[in-house]
């Protein structure tokens, strides 16, 4: 079985690296980084992914997520990939939700049993 592949968008190398090793060890998952809202929706026209994790704040150039997550999920061709909001702030991710989403979870819950489970739900 191939591994289940995860689009990682707009996250700092530092928390690109934790998502990456939580994805790795838990679900054996394959995570590509996008930097961009370009890259990746490029990304989503050209390859097959299980999921994407979108940042509330894109690092490179401080766009919203949740203007990308509207993106994908009202584009017909992109709208069958599950998307979540990586964000602490409870307000963002009802915000995510009302566009679309699954419920996301925040850096801080990496790992927790939580944060496992809703990504479970998608992976296994």
């Amino acid at each position: 079985m191939a591994a289940k592949r995860v689009l990682s968008v707009g996250q700092c190398f530092a928390d690109h690296g934790a998502i990456t090793r939580t994805l790795e060890k838990h679900f054996a998952a394959e995570v590509v980084p996008a930097e961009d809202v370009a890259e990746a929706l490029a990304r989503l026209r050209q390859e097959a992914f299980d999921l994407v994790l979108v940042n509330r704040i894109l690092d490179r150039d401080g766009s919203q997520g949740l203007e990308l997550i509207k993106q994908i999920t009202t584009d017909e061709h992109l709208k069958r990939v599950p998307v979540m909001l990586v964000s602490n702030y409870e307000d963002s991710q009802k915000q995510a939700v009302a566009r679309g989403a699954i419920t996301g979870f925040g850096k801080a819950a990496l790992g927790q049993p939580y944060m496992l489970g809703r990504v479970r739900q998608i992976l296994q």
